[in-house]
């Protein structure tokens, strides 16, 4: 889940292309935790990978951050970091492409982190010899499926 650092009333990024949220819950832990506070690009191009700031499904008045997994018919399949946690896509199915606000491209606190590598960037980190480097990917905001080889 996520909390809007904005007025009363207003809509996610009221108009702006950018606004911040902060994280509630775990279900995005190892990537984030609670209380930290993300920068959000509105009406940004999501792709396999990226996490995504949207609106619950089925209560609209709550923003959730996820795991954008992969895209399907009926929308994106959605889904928690910290597996465990099935609060996702495995409970309430794919999210319509108008549910989902936009892309999350860093963590401004506690520790700035970025999240929105760029495809070249990706491609760079997940093959060739940068691959073989412990945890680069996922330092510089590259996400990799735990459950693939």
């Amino acid at each position: 889940m996520a909390r809007m650092t904005e007025p009363e009333g207003g809509t996610p990024g009221g108009g702006a292309p950018f606004g911040l949220i902060d994280v509630a819950g775990p279900s995005m832990v190892p990537t984030l935790r609670e209380g930290d506070q993300l920068l959000v690009r509105y009406g940004a191009r999501i792709r396999p990978g990226a996490v995504v700031v949207f609106r619950h499904p089925f209560q609209q008045d709550l923003l959730v951050v996820k795991r954008a997994a992969e895209r399907r018919a009926k929308g994106w399949w959605l889904l928690s970091d910290n597996r465990p946690v099935d609060s996702d896509s495995r409970s309430y199915g794919a999210v319509p492409d108008e549910l989902v606000l936009g892309r999350v491209l860093l963590r401004l606190r506690p520790r700035p982190a970025w999240l929105a590598p760029g495809r070249g960037l990706e491609r760079l980190l997940l093959s060739g010899p940068l691959a073989r480097v412990p945890g680069l990917a996922r330092r510089c905001g590259v996400w990799v499926d735990p459950d693939r080889p």
